[in-house]
């Protein structure tokens, strides 16, 4: 995972440090310009790395994170593109490191919306941001930006120790279905909520209400709310079916957004 996170960086520099104009807006991200998500994503290594030694700052709400984040834009210690990638790099190389020295004894760490969570796994919304922010930088200057595959388990892994703190508890109230979600050809997870609380992968799941299929690029941005689901579903990169296959398209709205 280390590794994937040091290219996926490296990638997110080299695409932001290419764009013509670094005041562009983004549209994926209402208000931020092109300098304003790289500062975003540069301070996160550091963050990151500060959580794990028992340090640092989060959003103890999940409704908070947006002033969370529009606070650190606005402290951003430098708008430079160049500084901020070093100041990426940096933060990355840090943060891997102690948590190569942590080796088998990984510290659980407070992380948004006042989750614990393992410091090495982390490294998988860590990858989240490099990449999703990417795609929409990506997407503002008009250019591809090819997502492997490979990383969105590595994301997902990440997601699960934070997704039952990211429950929207008016939308979940009283929900009680499991769901099966497949990364085709990658991994399969359970998803049970009872009376609207989630167990990820629960030993005992029971009978499954709806089963879901996706190509592995289309559920990690469907999950992060950068794509409808309809285009997938009709161009069969989204499937659902099972004895309730209508909850399938109310699974994202179950949670804050990302």
């Amino acid at each position: 995972m280390a590794n994937a996170a040091s290219r996926a960086a490296e990638q997110f520099i080299d695409l932001v440090l290419s764009a013509p104009d670094p005041a562009a807006p983004v549209p994926a991200t209402p208000g931020w310009s092109i300098t304003d998500v790289f500062g975003h994503v540069a301070m996160e290594p550091a963050r990151y790395r500060d959580l794990a030694r028992g340090k640092g700052n989060w959003p103890t709400r999940v409704t908070d994170l947006p002033a969370f984040n529009a606070e650190q834009i606005r402290t951003l210690p430098t708008r430079n593109r160049t500084e901020l990638a070093a100041i990426l790099r940096d933060g990355l190389a840090s943060f891997l490191n102690i948590i190569e020295g942590f080796g088998d004894n990984q510290p659980l760490m407070n992380f948004d919306g006042d989750q614990r969570v393992r410091a090495d796994r982390s490294l998988g919304t860590l990858i989240g941001e490099f990449v999703v922010h990417g795609h929409d930088i990506a997407k503002a200057l008009g250019r591809p930006w090819p997502i492997p595959p490979h990383v969105v388990p590595m994301i997902t892994l990440g997601q699960h120790q934070v997704l039952p703190g990211w429950i929207n508890s008016t939308e979940a109230a009283g929900h009680t279905a499991t769901y099966e979600f497949r990364l085709r050809k990658l991994a399969t997870h359970i998803y049970q909520f009872s009376d609207g609380h989630l167990t990820i992968d629960p030993p005992d799941p029971g009978r499954i209400d709806v089963h879901i299929s996706a190509e592995p690029v289309t559920a990690l941005l469907l999950n992060y709310g950068r794509i409808d689901p309809w285009l997938p579903t009709l161009t069969g990169k989204l499937l659902a079916w099972g004895r309730r296959p209508w909850l399938a398209g109310r699974l994202v709205t179950l949670f804050h957004p990302a």
